[in-house]
């Protein structure tokens, strides 16, 4: 879309905004965008909201962050229709924050605009050969089987070899676990992307190595998504009986969450399972590797500039105090094969001009949503009529539901401090 139609279409609608009590604008059309605009719509009678995104399509996170054999979870985008059909809620797409229109632009047009765009990038690992072909991040392969128009043209090579690494043992790593190794008839009657069901149905990828620093205690997962991956027909689990070894601290986790025994629990069981079986040359393999930490890519001699593998060092855990353990290399160090790997190591934010942004946390600075341009001591100055909420606000982290929460929160904060107003706020008020 041109700047000049974008810049038509929402200067269209503030013709009349004078006479409007409150005119907000949300950028970003995922759960933190929708749960917002529902809120504001809800608690003031007189508000219009309108819903900008880059995409040409609404819902975000849930259309194309939610692995299409979850269809209970997408049930979400029901509500976020009705918010849409809203008479005071309008929704503009393929508008692009910072080209289309600039964030100055809309603060002017706008009583209020809350920014929940997300995070769009990828953290990066920084070590040698990270930019070698084959390697991509989990975002980019969710988005590439999800039909996202950024990744629809992504052509992950898997069929150069049957082993697939993914660094990383949170949901998303097992998500992208789930759908390379779930079988494809069972694929193809859900919503995944066309090119994503050719691509692996015509897969040679039979192992998938799970890895990560620390051990099965400390394993960044939840419950219900291990107990799908696990379920998986046909699926060999693997796990070597030494990660599987409790010291006192382990023990001490585990007894303060009742989730981290439950996972713990149902590692130890598929383990123990998978050693009285016997094995099969057709089953495919789902490998959990604990207390490994990437240290280097390895290009291939064959391919120049593709991925052949990572090198892993091994790590053993430190007490840190609080009950809080860390990785910390061996120097002992271990190769794994594979023609492909996926980072599940987490999301980022990009920053945009005019927008104050943590770098460090990858966060914009705020205080219960309202944007802070400047902290002295415990005293922080905020921009008027400025807001965030989701990802943006608080760092990727959270389910779906999360951003409800996060979203009333930033709405009534919104509610009772006027735009035309620059607070001088001490943190904690």
């Amino acid at each position: 879309m041109s700047r000049y139609l974008a810049r038509y279409l929402v200067s269209r609608c503030f013709s009349s905004v004078s006479s409007r009590p409150l005119h907000v604008c949300i950028v970003g059309s995922g759960p933190a965008g929708f749960y917002t605009a529902d809120k504001v719509l809800k608690a003031h009678e007189g508000a219009h909201v309108d819903i900008i995104d880059r995409l040409p399509t609404p819902f975000g996170l849930v259309r194309s962050g939610v692995a299409p054999d979850h269809p209970e979870t997408k049930i979400a985008i029901n509500q976020f229709s009705r918010v849409a059909q809203h008479d005071r809620c309008s929704f503009y797409g393929n508008v692009k924050l910072g080209s289309d229109l600039l964030l100055s632009e809309l603060r002017d047009l706008y009583h209020v605009v809350v920014l929940a765009y997300g995070a769009e990038s990828d953290k990066d690992l920084g070590i040698p050969g990270e930019s070698l072909s084959g390697i991509y991040s989990a975002r980019e392969f969710v988005w590439w089987y999800n039909g996202h128009p950024d990744y629809s043209s992504l052509k992950p090579d898997l069929k150069r070899s049957d082993t697939a690494v993914i660094l990383g043992q949170g949901n998303v790593a097992l998500d992208v676990a789930r759908i390379l190794l779930r079988p494809t008839t069972e694929l193809a009657s859900t919503d995944i992307a066309r090119h994503a069901l050719s691509a692996l149905e015509e897969s040679s990828i039979r192992k998938v190595y799970l890895i990560g620093r620390r051990g099965p205690v400390q394993a960044a997962l939840t419950a219900k998504e291990l107990r799908e991956v696990l379920g998986i027909k046909n699926l060999q689990i693997r796990i070597k009986e030494t990660d599987l070894s409790v010291t006192p601290a382990d023990e001490e986790e585990m007894k303060n969450s009742r989730a981290r025994k439950r996972i713990y629990e149902l590692l130890s069981k598929a383990a123990a399972a998978a050693r009285k079986s016997e094995a099969d040359p057709d089953q495919r393999e789902l490998h959990f590797v604990f207390f490994r930490q990437p240290d280097r890519f390895l290009e291939s001699d064959e391919r120049r500039g593709h991925v052949s593998g990572v090198n892993l060092e091994k790590t053993i855990l430190e007490s840190v105090g609080s009950g809080k353990q860390i990785a910390v290399g061996t120097g002992e160090f271990e190769d794994i094969n594979c023609s492909i790997v996926l980072k599940a190591i987490g999301y980022k934010s990009v920053p945009i001009n005019g927008l104050p942004f943590d770098h460090k946390k990858g966060v914009v600075p705020n205080v219960r949503g309202r944007v802070v341009s400047h902290t002295s001591g415990d005293i922080s100055l905020t921009e008027p009529g400025l807001y965030v909420c989701g990802w943006l606000k608080r760092g990727p982290v959270g389910i779906i539901a999360t951003n409800l929460y996060c979203a009333e929160e930033t709405v009534s904060n919104m509610l009772v401090h006027p735009k035309n107003r620059t607070d001088a706020l001490k943190l904690g008020d």
